[in-house]
């Protein structure tokens, strides 16, 4: 996972004299960088049940679920990728010549707005198919929390973002969710430790929407996208990217609490490099420059779950 993630990191793929539906634009269209997010969650939640595993019944954890819910977590992560290039070019949010971000897909040309339907469709659909062994695991209630994930997937990107929850849905949906419930499915309960985990999992990744969000907020502004930044203001903004590597740093003292201290200790390692992107933030400021942050962001969210992985299973 470790070596995937570097090379996902480092890729640069030229996105000059693509062809229309190709393999190489239907790679861009996913953004595979972004899936580093999507495995980091899966890796704490999983991480902590297979610790804690051993306080149940020998041989209690079982990596078949974990597996699973790690491709739902990158197919979902897709889905979600494609609805957003699809429906932001569609109501005008993405424009090609005054976008600041990567380019998108739709927004370039590079997939035409009927193939992405089609591929939303796909993807959703196989993004459930992976998902249903999983009731087997964790029971009915798995068929609740795959749907929900759905929904909200759509929801996300075609109102509840225009109205400044992206960050609560981030914290939720990257966070609560697939860590409690990859505990969850293994050991059919949950604890505070994985819940405070959780919470600061979802608040590291939402450093990602943040600095997509602060680059954004001028042409957000414009286009009546009223996210949390355009709400809050840029200096805000800043600050509230520099207080989520804080507050993820100040919630994992609770490994520390339960003996788990290499789990609190390691992710101070994380915090030096998001210290270091904040001070490139507030430098730039401004303009398509912050891309360089929105990378590195990435690559610090991956830190942060190898240090918090690593820590829970050396304790």
């Amino acid at each position: 996972m470790f070596t995937f993630a570097i090379v996902l990191y480092k890729i640069k793929m030229k996105d000059d004299n693509i062809r229309q539906d190709s393999l190489k634009a239907w790679v861009l269209a996913s953004r595979p960088k972004t899936l580093t997010s999507a495995a980091v969650p899966v890796m704490i939640g999983t991480a902590l049940a297979f610790k804690d595993s051993a306080e149940y019944v020998e041989g209690a954890f079982n990596w078949i679920p974990a597996l699973l819910s790690l491709l739902f977590a990158f197919i979902m992560q897709i889905d979600a990728n494609f609805i957003n290039d699809f429906y932001d070019f569609a109501k005008g949010t993405d424009n090609a010549e005054t976008r600041l971000g990567p380019r998108r897909a739709c927004a370039q040309g590079w997939v035409k707005l009927d193939s992405m339907k089609h591929a939303i469709a796909l993807t959703t659909c196989i993004a459930c198919v992976i998902g249903l062994p999983l009731i087997f695991y964790g029971g009915m209630e798995m068929l609740l929390i795959g749907l929900l994930c759905v929904v909200f997937c759509f929801l996300y990107t075609t109102h509840l973002s225009y109205l400044g929850l992206g960050d609560l849905l981030v914290i939720v949906f990257f966070g609560i969710v697939p860590v409690c419930i990859c505990y969850y499915i293994q050991l059919h309960t949950c604890t505070w430790e994985v819940f405070a985990a959780s919470v600061a999992c979802g608040i590291v990744i939402d450093g990602l929407l943040i600095v997509n969000n602060y680059r954004d907020r001028d042409t957000d502004k414009e286009a009546g996208k009223n996210t949390l930044i355009v709400k809050i203001g840029a200096r805000n903004g800043r600050l509230l990217y520099f207080f989520t590597g804080i507050a993820a740093i100040l919630i994992g003292a609770i490994f520390w609490a339960n003996g788990h201290i290499l789990a609190f200790a390691l992710p101070v390692i994380y915090l030096v490099f998001h210290l270091i992107t904040y001070l490139k933030i507030v430098k730039i400021n401004r303009g398509k420059a912050l891309n360089m942050c929105l990378g590195e962001t990435a690559r610090n969210i991956f830190i942060y779950g190898i240090c918090v992985t690593l820590g829970i299973l050396l304790s």
